[in-house]
């Protein structure tokens, strides 16, 4: 199976432009997109999903217009939007049930039989007569996830999924869709947290502003950055001097002032050392650095 987005466009009655001639294509496994707020993911995502209409372009899947074929390939489709609500009357297993019947599972033995076995997959079997509005923010999510995943979807779409969840929800629901990612599925992953893409996706695009900057591997982005993140140990002036003219990853307290991570172009004038980067250090310099050059250029 193959997603190909084809020059899509996507404007806003209040002139926002917020999809720019996108061309993209990606199959089985986890794709990973990136960018800040407003560059237009959630945009792409409803598209996709069909609960919106582009303004031009279209969207592929195997070959077949979305546009055209909305119920057969409404079918395959699972959806965690960023926005995720339920009927807070519901118990837990009642709105996953009701999610199972909406998704096609008519019969009701094997439909329970699903619903428990997707809230012990996703964590949720104890707290399954829990009403759903009672649930904790990252119980929500999995929940969320739940009801993407009943009628085993062939394409996941989830957006921002990880927005709000302490550290430990986090990876919970990364390693959920990274076992997912495994089998013959395809997983979009729409996300502003750097450490969401490079931790479970096989492949990525950035947007920024409406545009497709990046379309590759999360280590092809990371490859962009080497020779170009410096570590510097730095006295309380010197770290003031630096805020200024660099772009500051990360600060860390030391004895003698800072230990501070920071993307540049060159070499600074401090004594610095070039560290390996990661694709948290990969975004800032593409976003601040690669990506601003060229618009100059």
């Amino acid at each position: 199976m193959k997603i190909e987005i084809q020059g899509l466009n996507k404007i806003y009655p209040n002139g926002n432009h917020a999809l720019k001639d996108i061309n993209l294509g990606f199959g089985y496994g986890m794709f990973g997109l990136l960018g800040p707020n407003g560059a237009g993911k959630s945009s792409l995502m409803r598209i996709i999903v069909t609960l919106m209409k582009p303004t031009s372009g279209r969207v592929l899947i195997d070959g077949k217009d979305i546009q055209k074929h909305r119920k057969e390939l409404r079918s395959m489709l699972g959806y965690l939007p960023q926005d995720f609500r339920f009927f807070t009357s519901l118990k837990t297993w009642e709105f996953l049930d009701y999610s199972g019947a909406l998704s096609g599972l008519r019969n009701r033995k094997e439909r329970l039989a699903e619903v428990d076995r997707l809230l012990d997959q996703v964590g949720l079997l104890e707290v399954r007569d829990r009403q759903a509005n009672r649930l904790s923010g990252g119980m929500k999510r999995r929940l969320g996830i739940a009801q993407a995943l009943i009628g085993n979807p062939r394409i996941i779409v989830v957006d921002e999924p990880t927005t709000g969840l302490d550290p430990d929800e986090r990876i919970r629901f990364r390693n959920i869709l990274s076992q997912l990612s495994r089998q013959d599925v395809i997983i979009i992953l729409s996300t502003h947290i750097v450490g969401d893409i490079s931790s479970t996706c096989q492949g990525m695009a950035l947007l920024n502003k409406g545009d497709l900057v990046f379309s590759g591997s999360p280590e092809n982005l990371v490859r962009q950055a080497e020779g170009h993140v410096f570590r510097l140990h730095l006295t309380p002036y010197e770290y003031e001097k630096v805020k200024e003219q660099y772009n500051v990853i990360s600060t860390i307290p030391v004895e003698t002032g800072w230990e501070v991570q920071i993307v540049s172009d060159d070499p600074p004038v401090y004594d610095a050392s070039a560290i390996v980067p990661n694709i948290e250090h990969a975004y800032v310099y593409y976003m601040e650095h690669k990506l601003r050059t060229s618009l100059i250029d």
